[in-house]
């Protein structure tokens, strides 16, 4: 292999354009493609910023002809030569208008035949590319939205540096914490038998930062969290972590907006109208079904209980009479799509997530049938047709229990595979939505009581704090989401820095003042001593980037991601250990044996 000795690159590829006509450049990267047409051979040079051609002809110098003749996909080399138009033009690349003549050409690195194509959109497994990531990285797509992310977070640190934030780097190695999810746990070797934890989340520390006086905080946090994985999560992730003090929660909201506005105009070029809608928690839950809605189509939930508390249909009445509700969705122009086969395949779901049966009416061009038709009267139909507003090639699919909550988030659930199904949500539309007002409480059916929805720190709404003791359902939060076409992107609230308010909220939540002083004690330390008013939020860095390249999974936007077991197949990450490495750490691992 040749040297780099006597050469420097002048230019990326992406870079060589019509203006370097009949000037002289030197390029790197890896063999694309190769073409031998005898007296003539092209090469296609990739490197992060695209591709340009190298062309070798008769006039070449022997020994660089020969260079190009043995070059292959994925060796790298080093080309330098004078720009000049291409016969050939290729309307598809930045670059296609030219071509650099070879005067001098090194082979850096040569490369064995890789195990899939180095192209767009490649077809290969996906476990398969990601046991050779750092080939599958080379894909132009994927570099594009490595390089996105690199901009976003570019743009991230210059508009809250603007707004007054100091980045402050809080611990990896934290005390553990178990609220909601699992902590990673690090063992101790100076202290055998003691624990670190990897942080969840900056919380406590960044609540301090604003005790001790810095007022704007932010940090691009990488966060873990040993959880089960889905396209939309993985056991460690990076957040956009910002707290703030002096303010309300307007002030927080206020930010996030022009952040939002400043990071979609100049990563991707789209506009976004602020101020960002809003609604309540309880009415996202009562018009789509879900806390973290996709509002880019319609289909909102109807409500049916005032109509058939007395239908005559004893499934409806015992939902009601239970206490509960009886909703529905209406699924315009899908009579053809929604058969009688694709409703039984949305029954077995919605069963699977809770639903005791699904309930439907079809309304054909022969009239309308429906599942329950035969148990109420003409009139009822004809009243719950109205409230849904069916029309003839709709379908109505509707949900009973005596559950409220269930049967708006089946529902939910129901609404967005319908949409699936009609194909009916924009791909090029990006609708954020903020949600307000969450339930401070969470009823546990599983512990029969309830829990805290968000941590213990957020604050509960003025006009909520009399029921704090009497009627927890009806006590809301000073928490907030921000969706984004039904995903969520951030999650924050209002902290409570009154120490009589956290004292009520701790014992509400069945902690003793010995075990909210074993778990916080240094935070509630730390609030004796004048700890200002403050609230803030998290944002998730990779469901943005996500979201703002249209991808279906983080993975695309990660460089070295986990699968859906929480291994990196790359690495074989997680791996046993030296018995020495466990000693020294006062670890024994005693697994059950397999039989």
């Amino acid at each position: 292999m040749d040297f780099m000795t006597g050469l420097k690159r002048t230019n990326y590829c992406g870079e060589v354009v019509d203006e370097y006509i009949g000037k002289e450049v030197t390029v790197c990267g890896w063999v694309a493609k190769q073409r031998d047409l005898g007296a003539l051979i092209f090469i296609d040079l990739r490197d992060r910023t695209g591709i340009v051609q190298l062309a070798f002809d008769d006039t070449t110098d022997k020994k660089i002809f020969e260079k190009a003749f043995t070059a292959r996909s994925e060796y790298v080399l080093m080309a330098k030569g004078v720009v000049r138009e291409r016969s050939s033009k290729n309307k598809d690349i930045p670059t296609g208008n030219v071509e650099i003549f070879v005067n001098d050409l090194r082979v850096l690195g040569k490369s064995e035949t890789p195990p899939f194509e180095i192209i767009e959109d490649c077809q290969t497994s996906e476990l398969t590319r990601l046991k050779y990531r750092y080939l599958d990285l080379r894909r132009p797509d994927l570099q594009r939205n490595i390089l996105l992310r690199h901009k976003i977070t570019k743009i991230t640190r210059d508009y809250f540096d603007e707004n007054g934030f100091i980045e402050i780097e809080t611990p990896m190695l934290i005390r553990s914490t178990p609220e909601g999810a699992r902590d990673f746990l690090v063992p101790s070797r100076l202290h055998k038998g003691d624990f670190y934890a990897l942080p969840q989340s900056p919380q406590l520390y960044k609540q301090l930062s604003m005790v001790a006086g810095f007022d704007r905080y932010m940090q691009i946090a990488r966060c873990f969290r040993d959880e089960d994985l889905r396209a939309d999560r993985q056991p460690e992730f990076t957040q956009i972590d910002l707290e703030m003090s002096f303010v309300e929660m307007e002030d927080v909201l206020a930010i996030g907006e022009g952040y939002m506005k400043r990071v979609f105009k100049e990563a991707i070029g789209v506009d976004i109208e602020t101020p960002i809608p809003r609604l309540t928690y309880k009415d996202a839950m009562e018009r789509f079904g879900s806390d973290k809605p996709d509002t880019r189509f319609a289909m909102e939930l109807n409500n049916l209980t005032d109509i058939v508390k007395d239908c005559g249909f004893g499934v409806f009445e015992s939902a009601v009479n239970g206490g509960g509700s009886v909703r529905g969705i209406t699924a315009k122009d899908a009579v053809k799509v929604l058969s009688r086969k694709e409703i039984d395949k949305l029954t077995e779901m919605a069963k699977g997530i809770g639903a005791k049966g699904l309930a439907w009416v079809r309304l054909t061009d022969d009239g309308v049938s429906s599942s329950f038709g035969k148990f109420i009267s003409d009139e009822k139909m004809n009243e719950i047709l109205s409230v849904a507003d069916a029309q003839t090639g709709d379908v109505i699919l509707i949900i009973g229990d005596t559950n409220n909550a269930h049967v708006m988030s089946i529902l939910g659930a129901l609404r967005l595979e319908v949409a699936k199904k009609l194909n009916i949500i924009p791909k090029d539309k990006f609708n954020l939505l903020w949600i307000t007002e969450f339930p401070f409480f969470d009823y546990d059916e599983e512990l029969g009581q309830f829990v805290a929805m968000h941590h213990p720190f957020t604050a509960p709404m003025d006009e909520c704090l009399e029921y704090l003791e009497t009627d927890k359902a009806r006590v809301r939060a000073k928490a907030y989401d921000l969706v984004l076409n039904g995903v969520e992107l951030s999650s924050g609230s209002i902290r409570i820095t009154n120490p009589e308010l956290q004292g009520r909220i701790f014992d509400l939540l069945g902690l003793s003042d010995e075990e909210a002083h074993a778990k916080f004690g240094y935070l509630l330390d730390a609030f004796k001593f004048g700890p200002p008013p403050h609230g803030g939020m998290g944002i998730g860095l990779d469901r943005l980037c996500m979201q703002l390249l249209g991808c279906e999974t983080l993975r695309d936007v990660l460089a070295f991601p986990k699968i859906k077991d929480a291994t990196e197949p790359m690495t074989s990450c997680p791996a046993e250990v030296d018995n020495e490495q466990l000693l020294e750490l006062g670890i024994k691992v005693d697994l059950p044996k397999e039989e």
